[in-house]
């Protein structure tokens, strides 16, 4: 099973990540002002990740793929790692799909 790491960056600001149960990290949030506001951001994760149209993939500058999440509202709450190929991107989105909803939170800030 899967995990949110919850930590505070240098900036004070809270941030999660997820990661698979090999311990790799598959998303990454942006940073928030409160816990309350980055704990809100991991639901969103567990609710959208369910959700195929949620997952926007793109391709950096530098030819790699990646992708984001985005909330309802189109916000972008999480946004992967970059990849060597598409299939990997899209092996990326699939573990988000099965380790999200289910995934514990452990606090490190």
């Amino acid at each position: 099973m899967g995990k949110f790491v919850i930590s505070k960056r240098n900036n004070g600001e809270f941030q999660f990540n997820l990661k698979a149960t090999n311990g790799q990290v598959i998303l990454a949030s942006e940073g928030y002002v409160t816990k309350v506001n980055c704990e809100n951001g991991i639901e969103s994760v567990k609710k959208n990740s369910q959700i195929e149209e949620r997952f926007e993939k793109k391709t950096a500058s530098n030819g790699k793929a990646y992708f984001s999440l985005k909330a309802s509202n189109g916000q972008i709450i999480g946004s992967s790692e970059m990849y060597e190929s598409t299939t990997a991107r899209d092996n990326g989105i699939e573990s988000v799909k099965k380790n999200a909803p289910e995934a514990t939170i452990e606090d490190l800030s």
